[in-house]
């Protein structure tokens, strides 16, 4: 999805298989407010980590993307980190987990939860 943020448009997908999980997740907590919060912070092993948290309100520089009804939030800093990126989830041997491919990066650790610029 596009979001046209005044001075630039920015995106952020959201597969089918991400929306249905937080769906999943939202209907599991039991309040349909719910969206899922994307963020990114210093840290990791790579440099910047994301960060997947459950949230109820919007604030004032967030950008509420959505997908299958389902709501993803990210604040304006993080977005520029993410910008072209997408979310999916993912299911496989190891397990399953909220991934982030996100064409900012220039690497990435092995778990993919973090990344460099």
């Amino acid at each position: 999805m596009t979001v046209d943020t005044g001075a630039a448009t920015r995106a952020l997908g959201i597969t089918d298989r991400a929306a249905r999980r937080i769906s999943d997740l939202i209907a599991r907590e039991g309040n349909g407010a719910l969206m899922l919060r994307l963020s990114v912070s210093g840290g990791g092993c790579s440099g910047f980590q994301y960060g997947f948290a459950f949230d109820d309100s919007v604030n004032a520089d967030d950008i509420v993307f959505e997908h299958l009804g389902t709501r993803v939030v990210v604040d304006d800093s993080s977005l520029d980190l993410l910008d072209g990126g997408e979310l999916d989830f993912v299911e496989d041997l190891m397990g399953s987990a909220f991934q982030v491919r996100n064409p900012n990066a220039t690497s990435s650790c092995g778990c993919g939860a973090s990344f460099a610029l």
